[in-house]
Order: C-alpha cells, then structure tokens, then sequence
C-alpha cells in the first residue's frame, strides 16, 4: 500500500522526516587499523559502530564475525592502510567486504583514508604494479565504491573499475598554518624535490606566499626516480680499434664510457630565497625521514630560521620520530589518516590534525547520493 501523497504547500517537513528515517539505512563497520578514527566518524554521524568482531588465530588467519544486519543496506568499512600489520589490515578489509557481498547488502563503500601500496603504482625492474593488483582485490572482494584522501598518484583511481573518490587534506594543512604559525606571512613554501613542485605551488598560490625547491641528492636518489632506467639515456658505447698482435685477439671489443647526456644529481641545493624566512616543506607522504632531514639541513644553510614538515599521511616508519626530534625541523604537521598516537609519545614536534569531520561529511553524501563537489572547492585540478 502506497503512503498518501502530502498536499501541503512547499514548507512542508515530511521529506526532510523521510530522509531522516532513511538515516537508520546505512552501517559503519571498522577493522583495527584505526579505531580511534572510525570512532570519531560515527560520533559525527550520531552513529554507532557496527558490532564485527576481528581476531587472528594461531596460524595467522584472520577470522571474522558479524553480528549485525546488512541486508540491503548500505555499508561502509573504515580500514586504512599503514603500520607493521598492514598486509593483515588489507586482508580484513577483503574478508569484511566479502563477508557483506555474500550478505546481500546494497552498497558496500571502503573508506580508506591512506590507501596501502599507493607508491608501488610504477612498474620497477621486474616487479609487478601492485597498487593495480590491490585495485583489483578490492573490486573482486566486493566494494562498490572507495572514499580515500590524497593519493601518492593520483592515476591510482585508473586502476579501479569502480567510483573513488580523491579526498584533499591541505585545506586542513593551510587552515592549522594559518592559526598556529607566527608571522606565517614571512613564510616559503618548499618542494623537497622537483616532483612536488605542483602541490608547492598550491599551497604557495593559496597561501599567498613564495616557493623553492631543493634539488639534486645527498646519498641516495628520491624513490620516484629510482626506476628500471629507460628514463635515462643509455650509456654511449664507443668501439676499440683494433689493433695487430702477434696472438690472435677478439676483434670488435666494445666498452662503455662516460658521456655528458648520462643522469646526474649534484649536491643538495636550494632554488629560491629562504634566508630569514620561515620555511615550510610540504609533500603527501611522511614515512623514513633521511632525506627530509637532508632538505632541512640544506635550509638551514641557507638562512632558514624556522622549519616545518607537513603532510597528510604521516607513516613515520621505523626509527623516525627520533630522528625528526634531532634534526633541524621544528614542528611536523600530518592528519590523522593513519594511527600516530605512538608516534607523537617518542617525538614531541609531531602534530596531527584531524579530519574525521570530512571523511564523516564524505559519508553523508554519499549515503545521500549527494555531491561531492563542495568537498572539492578551492581545490586546484593539479591537485
């Protein structure tokens, strides 16, 4: 039996009422690798987690139970993807979207605000592109949809035969280097490398401030360019006359040499002014510190007085926080994407920004089937 059309004039309520009660339509389940973040989702949706319990046995299988309703509902797993348990992390991200396929609920959306293997998009030596093999794992398991936040490439959503939604941080970044900053104004926004000159040049351009950018390498090259060299030319082979002998010898030995079109980095060194000025290095991802340290130390050899690091996955892998706490750098701004609690106990310049409230508002819309485009402006398309 239909429900009887409203007559009322145009100030009537009863679609907001009806789309209030569809509010209870929709669930929010979270793995382990973030709790803290999921819960602070559902509390700025007026929701509850979803009761689904996780464990891993002795053998290292990972088992799951839901005890909670799905059928066709809309259902939405928070699970991002960094720490030392990581492949378990992907792996309980499958089995629950799996686990919803196979319950018959409607949509099942993977929010997932730091998407694991993001950086293995590139085909290196005899590797494999994993982030492509990840993509598909993700489709096959079942979700429907992904909701993450800035993309190491942001190519990455090519991989998926199945909406994503790129999420941007840096309005956050900006908002905290407004607030908490003194004399932000005196700042320069810096690039630790050439290939991060675009999201420089958005934070320079919204902040109204100056860019540099350090280039060449102290001990290593940067990740992105270390590949399987068809980026390089290569080397020039020079052909050795060849010359009479009383004993027969090979004849037509080649051997490499040297030329000036070979891929070479100098030294670190600073493009633009930062003397007397506060520099602020920014990049997307924060994780084995060696070379941010280095682009800090260049700075402060420039005239740098105060430097800050910000980013909006702060992985922070290994000995890292110690580091930062020795080096130059004097504050390190990340969001809470991943887990950091640890983090910021062992190094006291580490700051973490929260986001929760753009991931909850991402939900929102999407359970709405509202769009997204708000969350997107001001936002520029390099980006």
């Amino acid at each position: 039996v239909r429900a009887p059309r409203c007559t009322r004039s145009g100030s009537c309520t009863c679609r907001g009422m009806a789309s209030e009660r569809r509010l209870s339509g929709y669930v929010l389940f979270s793995g382990n690798s973030h709790i803290d973040l999921a819960t602070k989702i559902a509390s700025r949706l007026d929701q509850r987690l979803a009761d689904a319990v996780l464990t891993n046995a002795y053998d290292g299988e990972t088992y799951l139970e839901i005890n909670h309703s799905v059928r066709g509902k809309d259902v939405f797993i928070i699970q991002t993807g960094a720490g030392k348990s990581i492949n378990d992390y992907i792996m309980e991200l499958l089995i629950m979207a799996y686990a919803c396929k196979t319950s018959s609920s409607n949509r099942i959306v993977g929010v997932i605000p730091y998407l694991p293997y993001s950086r293995q998009s590139k085909l290196r030596n005899r590797g494999c592109i994993t982030a492509k093999l990840l993509a598909s794992m993700m489709t096959k398991a079942g979700l429907s949809h992904i909701l993450t936040v800035d993309l190491h490439h942001k190519e990455i959503q090519g991989f998926f035969d199945i909406p994503v939604d790129n999420l941007r941080a840096t309005a956050f970044i900006m908002q905290y280097i407004k607030e908490n900053v003194p004399n932000f104004h005196n700042a320069v926004i810096v690039a630790r490398h050439p290939g991060v000159t675009y999201r420089a040049s958005s934070y320079a351009e919204r902040l109204r401030l100056r860019i540099a950018v350090i280039h060449g390498q102290k001990e290593i090259e940067h990740d992105d360019d270390v590949g399987d060299g068809r980026n390089s030319p290569p080397p020039f082979i020079e052909q050795e006359p060849e010359e009479p002998t009383a004993q027969a010898a090979p004849t037509g030995a080649k051997r490499l040499r040297s030329d000036s079109t070979l891929k070479f980095k100098p030294s670190l060194y600073c493009v633009g002014d930062v003397n007397g000025r506060i520099a602020i290095i920014v990049d997307d991802v924060i994780d084995e510190v060696d070379e941010l340290i280095a682009a800090a130390e260049c700075l402060k050899d420039n005239g740098a007085y105060k430097i800050y690091a910000a980013a909006t996955h702060g992985v922070l892998s290994k000995d890292a926080p110690e580091l930062i706490d020795q080096s130059p750098i004097d504050e390190v701004l990340i969001t809470n994407t991943v887990p950091t609690s640890e983090q910021e106990k062992r190094c006291k310049k580490i700051k973490s920004i929260d986001i929760s409230i753009l991931l909850a508002e991402a939900v929102r819309r999407i359970y709405n089937g509202e769009s997204m485009s708000y969350l997107f402006r001001n936002t520029p398309m390099e980006q």
